[in-house]
């Protein structure tokens, strides 16, 4: 964990002097009457975008809720920089036009605060943000994939073992403290669905309807119910095999041939059916937290 925040902020103090030399080789805001003091001008910009990156920092730990982590999936360290460079370019814009003004405009009256100057600074900071980030995902690339694929791996041993749980105490299911294996689910109208538990696949919401998705003799069957997601929740959280993994979808965790997954999106892959369901990422932790 230590290595992994090291790294971080070595990249935001890489990141910071690319932004500052590609300031020192173009010379925006007047930049080139400064002669020497431009340089300190540079420095003194280095010290506030470093600034600006803390300050992110703290926004993204304390007020979205987003703490550094390297343990919760790629996904959520793309979402978490993508974040980062959202709120730390319109900051380190803002810092930028107010050292222009306090510091800069003895010379060159154009870095007088205004809308307009922050605007001119938002663009060339956000166009080298945006070059900055290419590097990086460039250069990480390929450990972001092998971190995914080590991930992927490492949850379907995961379901693995649940599965194989699952199926050790079925025999014990004739106690009264287990749910019974046959449920009847019912939706706003008088059409119901029997069935084993273990044999639904999946629920799909479907507008003002549910798709229940099941084996009947060994074959896929489709039924629908005029319900909603919630109703088939309720009727279903004693079965904590039953989980929601997306807004609109309710699986069988013992019918999920593999888990597969990329930078975008994970999904589970159903036995028999082979349909991808899609994993949204509030529901992934749950769902990572369940495996484990």
């Amino acid at each position: 964990m230590k290595q992994g925040r090291k790294q971080s902020i070595n990249i935001r103090i890489v990141s910071t002097a690319f932004i500052i030399l590609a300031l020192a080789i173009f010379k925006p805001f007047g930049l080139e009457v400064w002669q020497w003091q431009a340089y300190v001008h540079l420095l003194a910009l280095f010290v506030l975008g470093l600034f600006s990156c803390f300050l992110t920092e703290v926004i993204l730990k304390y007020i979205v809720r987003m703490p550094r982590s390297y343990d919760r999936g790629v996904s959520y360290i793309i979402s978490r920089n993508l974040r980062f460079q959202c709120i730390n370019t319109p900051l380190v814009s803002l810092l930028i036009c107010v050292y222009r003004h306090f510091a800069m405009s003895d010379l060159i009256e154009g870095n007088k605060l205004s809308v307009t100057n922050f605007l001119e600074t938002l663009v060339i900071i956000a166009f080298l943000s945006f070059t900055v980030g290419l590097y990086w995902r460039f250069k990480f690339r390929s450990r972001y994939l092998a971190a995914e694929l080590e991930e992927t791996r490492l949850l379907n041993e995961q379901l693995k073992k649940l599965q194989t749980s699952e199926q050790d105490i079925q025999p014990t299911q004739e106690d009264d403290t287990n749910p019974a294996s046959q449920i009847t689910l019912e939706g706003n109208t008088n059409e119901h669905v029997n069935l084993e538990i273990s044999d639904l696949l999946y629920i799909e919401a479907v507008g003002n309807y549910v798709k229940v998705v099941l084996l009947h003799e060994g074959e896929v069957h489709t039924n629908m119910l005029r319900a909603t997601m919630k109703q088939m929740e309720d009727q279903l959280q004693a079965y904590a095999i039953i989980v929601r993994c997306h807004r609109a979808f309710m699986v069988n965790l013992n019918q999920v041939e593999h888990i597969s997954s990329n930078s975008r999106a994970m999904q589970l892959v159903m036995r028999h059916s082979h349909d991808a369901i899609p994993v949204s990422r509030s529901n992934y932790i749950k769902l990572k937290e369940l495996l484990g």
